[in-house]
């Protein structure tokens, strides 16, 4: 009898690895290509202020893991040089946590995954020994993803804790205005949440759109120094031609909207542009003018409080109820900035319009 599998979005994959690492658990985080698997645990390392191994299994060799063996004159045996890879006790002391990525391990050659086994459920492999704060998460492709993959033994599965993770567009959205990604990007998909990821095994395309694609997008936007062809170009090797050709329509029109600091001066009290998806990176782009004016002190708080009034007031005034609640989520929640209330004048209004939605928009 056939059973759809659980899966978990970004956030519930942080609390379960964050639960096995606590336990010294075995885990495998399953999930289609560019999802942010490795983004995940690379965040939890970060945030315990530990160090993070990152191995592609599918890149390695046997001796890789097992180190090398050559002849020990002192023993008069065969003995084995240790994998540089793997943390010793010496880096594990620098730190309280050591992450141990092993990624694309079901698409690793069969010895290579034979090792990571080892090491995986005995914490070791051959003379090498785990130092104790060293924890370990595997990661691989699902095989309806088409990749090269190989099936895990089931004596293996059975003692390791599973995780599939899924694309989810407000995990997403969290970690991409947390880390700055480009506004129009931000926009374009907070607009058209179905183009987060658009990945499709029996497709022949190249590209395709996923997290980790749109972050390319991202960073290919950053420097404003390429004319429009080939910005187009590039784009469309990185997430497909079609979802390019959108992206690009949705930038010419974003960039006929009110630049950010305009709005927050007080300076832009209408709009003119009706294009919602334009709309959306508008909000980004103040909320990230916003928090850069407090985060590097551009600002004294009387200032800085006039521009958020001038950012609430804007938006109850030209945007619907879903806009005006994704401001305030990431200027409010995401981002935490230090409104005091008492130095808003549009705070009540806002609140009473708006306090319902945004208290339930965080449950």
């Amino acid at each position: 009898m056939s059973h759809e599998i659980r899966t978990v979005t970004a956030v519930g994959a942080r609390k379960a690895i964050q639960k096995c690492f606590a336990k010294k658990r075995p885990i495998f985080l399953w999930g289609p290509p560019g999802i942010g698997k490795s983004e995940v645990v690379e965040g939890i390392t970060r945030d315990m202020k530990g160090h993070m191994i990152d191995l592609r299994l599918g890149q390695m060799d046997p001796t890789d893991l097992r180190g090398i063996p050559f002849y020990n004159k002192e023993l008069g045996k065969m003995d084995w040089a240790p994998p540089v890879d793997l943390p010793d006790e010496e880096l594990a002391s620098q730190f309280p946590i050591v992450t141990l990525f092993l990624d694309e391990m079901n698409s690793a050659p069969p010895a290579v995954m034979s090792a990571a086994y080892q090491l995986i459920l005995n914490r070791r492999v051959g003379k090498y020994v785990l130092p104790d704060n060293v924890v370990v998460i595997a990661a691989g492709n699902r095989e309806s993803d088409k990749g090269v993959t190989y099936r895990m033994p089931s004596p293996v599965g059975k003692r390791i804790v599973h995780v599939e993770m899924r694309p989810d567009f407000s995990a997403w959205l969290d970690w991409a205005v947390t880390n700055n990604e480009h506004q129009d990007v931000i926009g374009y998909i907070s607009f058209a949440k179905q183009d987060l990821y658009d990945f499709d095994s029996k497709s022949a395309s190249r590209a395709f759109a996923t997290p980790r694609s749109w972050h390319f997008v991202s960073e290919l936007l950053e420097d404003e120094d390429t004319d429009e062809a080939t910005t187009t170009d590039l784009i469309a090797g990185t997430i497909g031609e079609g979802l390019a050709v959108k992206f690009m329509a949705h930038r010419k029109i974003a960039s006929k909207l009110p630049k950010p600091e305009d709005v927050l001066d007080g300076k832009e009290k209408t709009l003119e542009v009706n294009e919602v998806s334009a709309m959306y990176s508008l909000v980004t782009s103040m909320c990230y003018e916003l928090k850069d004016a407090i985060d590097n002190k551009k600002v004294d708080e009387n200032k800085f409080h006039k521009m958020a009034d001038n950012f609430f007031r804007f938006m109850m005034d030209n945007f619907e109820t879903e806009l005006v609640v994704m401001g305030s989520r990431i200027a409010l929640t995401t981002y935490n900035l230090p409104f005091k209330p008492t130095k808003l004048k549009n705070f009540d209004e806002f609140h009473q319009r708006y306090g319902k939605y945004i208290l339930k928009s965080n449950n």
